[in-house]
């Protein structure tokens, strides 16, 4: 019985696996095909010859060098500025004796209940007042901080014990040398998940720099894409090629940092 429930187990795994990593298979393998082996009914997987100039064509069809600055540009900025608000945030509501410290996490978490959404207009009437459509602190200006990360951190933090704090300040460090000394090398695996993640969303943005940008030299990667798709129109190898393109810088910062996240992931999980 065991093991028919391991084999069903298996099958279940691997079918999820093909569902998964299939649609992004296909987007590799048709951005080096040709116009009539993307659109061919019923269509082509493999390619038949190798088609690596859709990919020269995509820098000549859109400004994508400048998209991608851009984009590598403010998601660089997000990141670092969130990884230090929520450093520091986190530190305080797991280490520092404040008066309306509790009210301030139930706050929080109450926060966590409020969709992107609902405030993404009203950070646009902000960002209009203050005279920052079309710039670069407009993009990423309402990113840098986040109430998730702080609350993930926080949680973080709390499994290490609060004695190596105390140890510290009778040792006679600050709290900034705590920190930067102690706090953040017994935390890298949950600083690079914070911070990988808030790349991915800095990398992936759409809706954002689509309000408050209109010109093309402002644009993100997405938002280029989108354009690209039009601007292309039924080229449809070159929309795939330009996908790709898209995916592999987020593909190569995770190879490099993926064993501090299994690291984090292994530990929340057994926190949890």
């Amino acid at each position: 019985m065991k093991k028919v429930t391991g084999v069903i187990t298996w099958i279940f795994i691997i079918l999820l696996s093909i569902i998964t990593v299939f649609p992004f298979i296909y987007m590799v393998l048709g951005g080096l095909m040709s116009y009539a082996e993307t659109t061919s009914i019923p269509p082509t997987i493999i390619p038949h010859h190798l088609h690596f100039e859709n990919y020269v064509q995509v820098f000549h069809q859109a400004p994508f060098l400048k998209y991608f600055w851009n984009t590598l540009l403010t998601s660089s900025i997000d990141t670092v500025c969130v990884l230090i608000t929520s450093l520091f945030a986190a530190f305080a509501l797991t280490s520092l004796d404040f008066k309306g410290k509790k009210a301030i996490k139930i706050l929080m978490i109450s926060l966590l209940m409020v969709p992107s959404e609902a405030i993404i207009f009203t950070n646009y009437n902000t960002i209009a007042k203050w005279g920052l459509l079309n710039t670069y602190v407009g993009l990423f200006l309402p990113f840098t901080t986040s109430v998730f990360y702080i609350y993930y951190l926080n949680s973080y933090f709390q499994g290490i014990p609060r004695s190596i704090y105390q140890a510290a300040k009778i040792s006679g460090a600050s709290n900034w040398q705590y920190v930067w000394k102690i706090l953040v090398p017994m935390s890298k695996p949950a600083l690079t998940t914070v911070g990988l993640l808030s790349f991915i969303a800095g990398w992936n943005s759409f809706l954002w720099p689509l309000l408050v940008t209109n010109n093309d030299n402002m644009r993100l990667l997405n938002n280029g894409l989108a354009n690209f798709a039009s601007d292309g129109g039924a080229q449809t190898q070159l929309q795939l090629a330009a996908a790709t393109l898209t995916v592999i810088p987020i593909l190569i910062i995770y190879f490099i940092f993926r064993k501090q996240i299994i690291q984090g992931v292994t530990r929340d999980g057994l926190k949890g």
